[in-house]
């Protein structure tokens, strides 16, 4: 998304965005995110790292770092270990400034999370640590922890109360105080009727942490380094640690394909519902599917069976009919797109443009007004205002090796069937017509046609279909 989009979006609707970026730093605070992304994620049977499958065309990993960036962090430390190239180039991918580092050999949470000290040496302010594997952690969680790091807490772990506890570790708390957090597998059976458990998410001084990290031994059945243990290292040391809590859909971890179908059901229907309430009309939402980086301005409407690939942005006012594929667009406000449109990565409609049915445009710009509503092909070109293009359309832009663009001036009429061979211009209020190949520039106001002169033969029609009857009736004697 251009910064002239954002812009715009900003003027139709500057809460909605608001909401969409996650401006909720705590003023005068600095704070780092360290997300836990080493993984290789067994049960997915993928060779893919288990933070790179995807949810709303995104990796997991970049949920979580979305989720994190509500904090606005000073610093950001992806820890990787399997796939630990391919994790760190999404990482930086999403966020450029972001640091990596690697844990090998993997032995526990705590070790995972002492990989990131040496990025945060000498970083005075918070950290959290957050898992690329659990998705769905909203901002405002995040801002409840950071609060109750205001209101005096050293250490503040997210827990949520489970339906079914299961094997997650509990927390042993006296009101809001948490005494320590106990794994499943140590825990005696009081400990495990306990239903408040552990998330996993934490929030400490940076310094502080790494400190408590470097505390933590492996005596436990698993023999690892639990990050868990922190709470009560912290507590012999005089530091206070307290539990925020959460809904338990926020935890929700993805361990396997079944699990990240499910995963991507909730974002789906978060996102639906989400985009009703920013005042989106949408006409069957459950048919409706979004990106992580989906963007929709109020008072745009989205009919059935639609579907945002990653990087659109659609403002107010526009509509989104039905069966069209979105993907790396820009749609300007009154502008309609579909039924049966396909919008590919670099396409930039102004505003009141017409993309109709079966019409695919890729990595080109229409201009306020221009028309293209039926049955064509618009790519690498440029094309001016109020222009409209005829039925059948191509812009022919692939030579075999390379891309060419074609220019299209303003107020031009395409006649249908146009072949437009690139590199091509055609001026300002000129005309093709119907069934032209234009290889050649065409001037302004002037009127262009490129095609074979028709021959009409009198009664050959009917000659040449006696002629094809004999054929097929000796061909079909002779297969008898």
């Amino acid at each position: 998304m251009t910064a002239g989009h954002l812009a715009s979006l900003e003027r139709s609707d500057k809460s909605y965005l608001q909401k969409r970026k996650g401006r909720l730093k705590v003023s005068g605070v600095n704070s780092a995110l360290i997300v836990l992304a080493a993984g290789k994620g067994t049960r997915m049977n993928s060779d893919l790292p288990k933070v790179l499958h995807q949810i709303g065309n995104a990796p997991m990993l970049s949920h979580a770092l979305c989720a994190g960036a509500a904090l606005a962090p000073d610093r950001t430390v992806v820890v990787t270990g399997h796939g630990s190239e391919a994790v760190a180039s999404a990482a930086r991918a999403h966020n450029p400034d972001a640091v990596t580092v690697l844990q090998e050999p993997q032995l526990g949470t705590a070790h995972a999370v002492a990989q990131a000290a040496p990025a945060l040496a000498g970083f005075a302010g918070d950290a959290v640590v957050l898992y690329g594997d659990t998705p769905f952690i909203r901002p405002q969680t995040l801002m409840a922890m950071a609060e109750a790091r205001r209101a005096g807490a050293d250490i503040v772990v997210l827990g949520f109360e489970a339906a079914d506890p299961g094997r997650y570790g509990r927390l042993v708390t006296e009101g809001e105080t948490l005494l320590r957090i106990v794994e499943y597998k140590d825990a005696t059976e009081p400990e495990r009727a306990i239903t408040l458990c552990n998330s996993g998410v934490v929030m400490a001084d940076a310094q502080t942490l790494m400190a408590l990290v470097n505390a933590v031994g492996n005596d436990n059945a698993a023999g690892e380094y639990y990050l868990t243990d922190i709470v009560a290292i912290g507590r012999d040391r005089d530091l206070k640690a307290r539990v925020v809590r959460c809904a338990e859909s926020e935890t929700r971890g993805v361990n396997s394909r079944a699990e990240l179908a499910a995963a991507e059901a909730a974002f789906q229907a978060a996102r639906r519902a989400d985009t009703l309430d920013t005042g989106v009309t949408m006409l069957a939402p459950d048919t409706v599917y979004f990106s992580l980086d989906t963007v929709i301005g109020r008072d745009a409407t989205v009919e059935q069976n639609v579907i945002f690939g990653p990087g659109v942005t659609v403002e107010t006012g526009a509509r989104i009919r039905a069966f069209s594929h979105l993907e790396g667009a820009h749609v300007s406000r009154g502008a309609i797109v579909g039924p049966y449109a396909r919008l590919r990565p670099g396409t930039e409609l102004a505003e009141d443009v017409r993309i109709g049915n079966f019409v695919e445009v890729k990595n080109a710009t229409l201009a306020p007004g221009a028309k293209a509503n039926h049955l064509s092909y618009l790519g690498d070109a440029s094309i001016g205002a109020a222009t409209n293009i005829g039925a059948g359309t191509i812009t022919c832009n692939y030579d075999g090796v390379l891309k060419h663009r074609t220019e299209i001036g303003e107020r031009v009429f395409v006649g249908s069937n146009t072949m437009l061979v690139a590199p091509v211009r055609v001026g300002d209020d000129a005309m093709t017509g119907s069934g032209s190949v234009i290889t050649s520039d065409v001037p302004d106001a002037a009127l262009a046609i490129g095609r074979a002169r028709q021959a009409t033969k009198p009664g050959l029609a009917n000659k040449l279909r006696a002629h094809l009857l004999k054929l097929k009736a000796k061909r079909e004697q002779k297969e008898s």
